[in-house]
């Protein structure tokens, strides 16, 4: 199935190909979704079969709107078609912008609605395969402290959010060093 984005070519909003905004390094729409139980933050890490950055760490989904699809119906969308989340009440954090590679000639340039949703620790989780290997919750600080160790490990806009964006996400009470 082909999806199309909203993406911008010579200026213009206007649908492309998700697969030739990556390749042609567009600026394009996405959405990023964190839920936290108190301090800790439910991550995915990306299946083996994703056409780009497979098997590192993200955030706890994230992905692109479809063309005329609103970003916070989308946050709720992928909530329940990559992990089976369903039920949570998604809030605006911030819109960031970036720039990455992400291997395989690709690029991220994506204009990122940012939403967080708290969820007990108990939170249901079922991921689908296709999209998510594992799942795990994290304290917030020990993710800082991970990426910076280990960046390898993670996609790139985690490692930009959590680098450059913290507070405009989680807020001044969870910022950490």
């Amino acid at each position: 199935m082909t999806e199309m984005v909203p993406a911008w070519v010579e200026g213009r909003l206007m649908p492309v190909e998700k697969l030739e905004a990556h390749q042609r390094g567009l600026r394009h729409m996405a959405i990023s979704v964190f839920v936290m139980a108190g301090e800790a933050v439910l991550i995915q890490r990306r299946a083996a079969g994703k056409y780009h950055t497979p098997g590192l760490w993200a955030n706890t989904c994230c992905t692109h709107p479809r063309w005329g699809e609103e970003a916070a119906d989308c946050a709720v969308r992928r909530l329940r078609e990559e992990l089976g989340i369903t039920g949570l009440v998604t809030v605006f954090a911030d819109r960031v912008e970036y720039r990455a590679d992400v291997g395989n000639g690709l690029t991220e340039h994506e204009v990122v609605d940012i939403f967080v949703a708290e969820a007990p620790s108990d939170l249901p989780v079922n991921p689908d395969p296709e999209e998510v290997w594992e799942t795990r919750w994290v304290d917030l600080t020990d993710l800082a402290r991970e990426v910076k160790e280990h960046p390898e490990r993670f996609t790139p806009w985690l490692r930009i959010y959590l680098a450059e964006h913290m507070e405009r996400i989680f807020g001044k009470l969870r910022v950490v060093q």
